[in-house]
């Protein structure tokens, strides 16, 4: 576990008091974890949250990258406002879709409520795996860092069973400050102003592409040279067309400085009895392209009330509305509407033709917005020793989009789509505890609690082409039923009525737990607790609707043993865990056994739900037969960690070794297609993550008047994981495009080695009388050569090797604080090593023969196709014109080492003194600051950025980068 927090005092105090910060409910974890298992707490092993709160970051992976050791952030695009996903301890499922990416995030917990987040069930009607249909905002984003005390990364079962099968992923626990309680108040303002800077670009243009594919023709046509006989695309077949080989001047209109801005107020006050806190903010985040930006406006209310000593009730509410302007990426458009127009003449790189075609996007709009709400009412009854709390939380959240592109946008064709969905979730949960102290040194702790939670998911999706004009922007229907007379009543009337699709699909999950947990501490040295849990899903099959997990967890606090003489040793203590926790299914497709779909799909999209005006309903077909018999899935795990702190330069080390195992999962297994089943789902995959967190630092300068130290840490983290069984006994599997093999990594890309260049025919091998071939397809001059790993005498998917990963072998942190005086200065470098990248973009770049003008995303030219990027230096002249398809991605020529260390965060700042503020009330505080994020990478890869890659490993080059910002702010107290 790990902590980033405020301010240490005001936490310990709590720690003491054993008061949640919140007010919220409580769970015992914090005890135990804070006071049982150490009679002081743990010290703080990473930068504190006033350090982070410095940076303008608007969602929760952003604030937390690069912060804690053992939790890697995915930030794919720089686009602001859009989802990034977060894995703790590795990844424990193959990530072959979106969907599996979903399925593995973490359980976020805000005030004891464990938030609810998009369901990827929408995948199922979309026939590119690239955006979620709807807004696809990060709900994370709806956290205000300048309300928050502390962030606490959970995991290992010690701390996170609590939360039950929800936690398998590990959970991030978030606690708001605490109101005041001392018949005082607090008042605090907080802003700041900045910039995002427009990055430095090389454009091209037909000219430049024109001598790049020349060298091809030059080595591969008929002639042994370029000739205009030669086929060549129409946009670089006129040299003097100005459009593409005129100035390239296309980045003023695309690349931004843009500005952002930040304000936060708190208000809070009252005494024991009753006391409220009251805060609003408003943020807004601007990206460097394409006009993208974010704004969220957030209000929250918290209130506590104490009648009788033996009774607190306590409230929170906690709103948020966010608005995003998207990016207009051709890829993105055309995959959300399962469209392709003619590729084969792309965006021009002259300013004003595409400040024209940019024009165009004012004839059409895309409203993109979410409103959030959290909220719980909670009662805590205390007699002595015995507690009892009773709580009601709720979280929901609901998006609209709406999208109208105008005809000259879609080759006279327009689109219209909308969208509104919803996910909430309620709880009602008890929890009776009970704290015996026996003696001087032996106390005993119990407590036993049930939960209720009901999650619900629903969207309604329609979509239509071809409007009847540019000035119809809405699917208008026929509202007049003309007494039950009219035929068409609710039929369309602005887009024809084949051309609309509607979908809407809602999905539950019910959720009942039972825990108890004892905990026994003897002399505060030695410490025992057992959790057992009784869980049971709705998603589960009637046979196996419940699961029983124990836990248990020994602590031994080292220094107060047999080091208590020691004065140099403040703390030293040794953690241990072992047990089980329950891994829910997302999906209720799978809790009944067999079922029907709409999978009809005969217009070439995923999912049709009617032919011809009437429902359908089929077997799943293109998803996947579902049977009987399927287990919970579970995880076993272990961690055994040990925490030391010195008194010297304020010195401390943590260290956690760990393996967990998640088994019975389910995964698609290619199959029963003679019943015309593309999959069959079956449980039996297990996965096995194993790793070891490590964080240390201390003081390196201090001196006695305390004007001047320099603090620096270092987190970091290893993390392998390995497939240790596969359904049915299966060895290895084959599943769109990757190969899963027993004993291997996951993680792993299924690639051609590349060992060169054929230059002439007859360096292509024979074996009897048999030249070398591709698929059955005879290798020639200026084919790669790629290995024959099975030496078969033949190159086919049987030679494709494991190799590289996607995920980081260690990842972590390095930190700097200075002080000096008033003034503080705050380095923060970010690093993964151990990692690799496939170049997909730089694939598509060579591949230009297959690419031009196919109907395909990777074909799709974005308007930043016209800058130069890579090292093209690096790549053979291999003859694009192969039926070997020479320049296909799945070879390790695009595979690089993704490496990488960032300068994350740097800032400066002043905390004013008493007396530049007597003109403020006692007390008050100023705090001023210039920060800067992002400024620069130091890695061996080729391309932009590494971190800029999809679920898969691959860098597809549509992403906008991460920006480099500046931003100057002051946090005032009152």
């Amino acid at each position: 576990m790990f902590v980033l927090q405020q301010d240490s005092t005001s936490l310990e105090k709590d720690i003491e008091n054993e008061v949640d910060p919140s007010g919220a409910f409580v769970d015992t974890v914090v005890f135990i974890d804070k006071k049982i298992f150490t009679d002081k707490p743990q010290p703080i092993s990473e930068r504190s949250l006033k350090d982070i709160s410095l940076s303008p970051f608007i969602s929760l992976q952003q604030l937390l990258k690069a912060e804690k050791a053992g939790l890697t952030v995915f930030e794919s695009t720089g686009e602001p406002g859009t989802n990034q996903h977060m894995f703790i301890r590795g990844i424990s499922r193959p990530l072959l879709s979106k969907k599996d990416s979903y399925q593995s995030q973490p359980l976020v917990v805000l005030d004891g409520i464990p938030l609810i987040g998009e369901h990827p069930f929408s995948y199922m009607i979309q026939s590119y795996d690239l955006e979620r249909i709807g807004t696809e905002n990060n709900l994370l984003a709806n956290i205000d860092i300048d309300n928050i005390e502390s962030i606490r990364v959970l995991k290992d079962l010690s701390t996170m069973a609590i939360y039950g099968p929800m936690a398998a992923n590990g959970v991030i626990e978030i606690t708001s400050k605490r109101n005041v309680e001392n018949n005082d108040r607090r008042i605090s303002l907080n802003a700041f102003s900045g910039f995002v800077q427009r990055p430095s670009v090389t454009t091209i243009n037909g000219s430049y592409e024109n001598n790049f594919r020349k060298q091809f023709y030059d080595l591969y046509t008929t002639n042994g040279k370029y000739s205009d006989d030669d086929n060549y695309p129409v946009y670089l077949g006129d040299s003097l067309n100005n459009a593409y080989y005129g100035v390239s001047n296309w980045s003023d209109s695309y690349y931004k400085t843009s500005f952002q801005h930040g304000i936060n107020g708190n208000i809070s006050g009252g005494g024991p009895r009753a006391n409220f806190q009251f805060a609003l903010g408003n943020i807004k985040n601007s990206g460097i392209a394409d006009q993208t930006q974010v704004e969220r406006y957030n209000a929250r209310f918290l209130l506590n009330l104490k009648p009788v000593k033996w009774l607190t009730f306590s409230s929170m509410i906690n709103g948020n509305r966010l608005d995003r302007d998207r990016n207009r990426n051709l890829s993105s458009r055309y995959a959300m509407m399962s469209y392709f127009p003619d590729l084969s003449a792309p965006l021009a790189p002259n300013k004003e033709i595409y400040d024209s075609y940019l024009a165009q996007y004012d004839n059409s709009f895309d409203d993109n917005f979410s409103n959030i709400v959290e909220g719980y009412v909670n009662l805590k009854f205390e007699f002595e020793k015995f507690r009892f709390q009773s709580r009601i939380a709720l979280d929901y959240n609901e998006s609209y989009r709406d999208v109208f592109y105008s005809r000259p946008l879609m080759e006279s064709n327009s689109f219209a789509s909308n969208y509104y969905g919803f996910n909430q979730r309620l709880i009602f949960d008890n929890v009776a505890s009970y704290d015996w102290m026996i003696d001087d040194k032996n106390t005993f702790y119990v407590e036993a609690g049930g939960k209720l939670q009901w999650d619900a998911h629903k969207y309604n999706y329609a979509y239509a082409y071809k409007g009847v004009n540019d000035f119809i922007k809405v699917n208008l229907l026929d509202n007049d039923p003309r007494n039950g007379d009219n035929p068409n009543y609710l039929n369309p009337t602005a887009f024809p009525r084949q051309l609309v699709y509607k979908y809407l699909d809602r999905t539950r999950h019910n959720l009942v737990s039972f825990h108890t947990q004892g905990t026994y501490n003897y002399d505060k040295k030695y410490t025992a607790s057992v959790l057992l849990r009784y869980d049971g899903s709705s998603n589960a099959q009637p046979l196996a609707r419940w699961l029983f997990t124990p836990v248990v967890s020994l602590g031994w606090n080292i220094k107060e043993d047999l080091l208590k003489d020691n004065s140099s040793l403040q703390g030293l203590n040794l953690r241990a865990s072992a047990g089980r926790i329950g891994v829910l299914n997302q999906y209720d497709d799978f809790s009944q056994g067999p079922n029907y779909t709409a999978q009809v799909g005969f217009t070439g999209n995923v999912t049709v739900p009617g032919y011809n005006g009437f429902a359908v309903l089929t077997r799943p077909y293109e998803s996947g037969w579902v049977g009987y018999d399927i287990p919970w899935a579970y995880s076993d795990q272990a961690n055994l960690g040990i925490d030391a702190s010195w008194e010297k330069r304020g010195l401390y080390a943590s260290v956690d070794v760990y393996l967990k195992e998640t088994k019975n999962q389910l995964i698609p297994i290619p199959s029963l297609s003679e019943y015309g089943y593309r999959y069959m789902h079956s449980a039996g995959m297990s996965v096995q993550n194993s790793g070891i967190d490590i964080s240390f630092g201390g003081n390196i300068i201090e001196n006695n008047s305390k004007e001047l130290y320099w603090k620096s840490g270092l987190n970091f983290s290893f993390n392998s994981n390995k497939l240790t069984a596969l359904p049915n006994g299966l060895d290895e599997l084959v599943i769109d495009g990757r190969l899963l093999k027993v004993g291997e990594r996951i993680d792993k890309f299924w690639l051609f080695e590349n060992q060169g260049i054929y230059l002439t025919d007859a360096d292509v091998p024979e074996f009897d009388g048999k030249k070398l071939a591709y698929n059955g397809i005879t290798m020639k001059a200026g084919d790669p050569i790629w290995k024959d790993a099975n030496n078969d005498q033949q190159i086919n998917e049987d030679d494709r090797q494991l190799m590289g990963n996607i995920m980081p072998k260690v990842s972590g942190n390095w930190y700097h604080t200075v002080n000096y005086k008033n003034w503080d200065l705050n380095v923060n470098l970010f690093f993964n090593l151990g990692r690799q990248v496939v170049n997909q973009e730089m694939s598509n770049r060579f591949n230009f023969i297959n690419n031009e003008g196919s109907k395909d995303l990777s074909a799709i030219k974005e308007i930043t196709y016209w800058e130069k990027r890579g090292d093209y230096s690096k790549y053979p002249i291999y003859n694009p014109w192969s039926s070997v398809n020479a320049y296909q991605t799945d070879q390790d020529l695009f595979l690089e080492n993704a490496s990488f260390l960032k300068l994350r965060t740097v800032s400066l700042g002043y905390k004013m003194t008493d007396k530049m503020l007597s003109f403020l009330n006692e007390g008050a505080s100023l705090y001023l600051y210039v920060t800067a994020n992002n400024l620069f990478t130091i890695t061996p890869y080729s391309g932009r950025d590494p971190e800029l890659v999809n679920f898969l490993g691959y860098d597809n080059g549509n992403s906008h980068i991460i920006p480099k910002t500046y931003t100057i702010g002051f946090k005032l107290g009152l």
